[in-house]
């Protein structure tokens, strides 16, 4: 990557990460997704449980290949067939010692703004898993909240739409049309401004374009 870019990225997330900190959150930037996956890796102790919302950042980073040959027990919703299966299987992430995810947006302020349709990545979020790491390429970064959902509804849905099938108006209309539809993806939207509890999320900045 070009050199004067990665400068930028580099003084940019050093300002995000104090404000990180400020929010009672830990922060920390890698210049490359393989960096970025070796320091959560060392991060989380053998046979602890792990899980996931959906997320394509934790899928292109290399995150999921590494958590599945390491030592750690995952818990992946896809695996789950039945009714119950699922129940159980919501109850085993709500209370799992990782959960991973991404962020829709990040505002350099500090904030993580997030749309989702089902919430389960949310609620695991907002309470539950231990702990938590969202990890982020620079193009999830937005000056604030309102430029934040902007995005969301303009670039993160509209792909999204497309990846899943929805028929929703994103899908069909490639924009935002603050719909009801059946699989809505914009039923929750949730903007984490602190964290009371100390250490439990952990925003890693990526130095590249990653996800949606």
């Amino acid at each position: 990557m070009d050199e004067s870019k990665l400068a930028a990225y580099r003084a940019t997330a050093a300002t995000v990460i104090k404000n990180l900190n400020r929010r009672n959150m830990e922060g920390y930037y890698r210049d490359a997704a393989e960096e970025a996956v070796e320091l959560v890796c060392g991060m989380i102790p053998a046979g602890d449980s792990v899980t996931w919302g959906g997320s394509m950042t934790f899928t292109e980073s290399g995150m999921r290949a590494a958590l599945e040959a390491g030592p750690w027990k995952l818990l992946d919703r896809a695996t789950a067939r039945t009714p119950e299966e699922r129940r159980e299987m919501w109850r085993d992430r709500a209370s799992a010692d990782w959960f991973f995810m991404s962020t829709n947006a990040l505002t350099v302020g500090g904030e993580l703004v997030n749309i989702d349709g089902n919430g389960d990545r949310l609620a695991c979020l907002v309470h539950g898993p231990a702990h938590v790491v969202v990890l982020a390429g620079m193009n999830k970064l937005v000056a604030d909240v309102d430029a934040g959902i902007k995005r969301i509804r303009t670039v993160t849905c509209p792909m999204n739409a497309a990846r899943l099938h929805t028929e929703t108006p994103c899908e069909t209309h490639g924009i935002c049309g603050r719909c009801h539809a059946e699989r809505c993806m914009c039923c929750e939207t949730v903007v984490t401004r602190h964290s009371r509890h100390d250490g439990r999320i952990k925003v890693v900045l990526i130095g590249q374009d990653l996800g949606y």
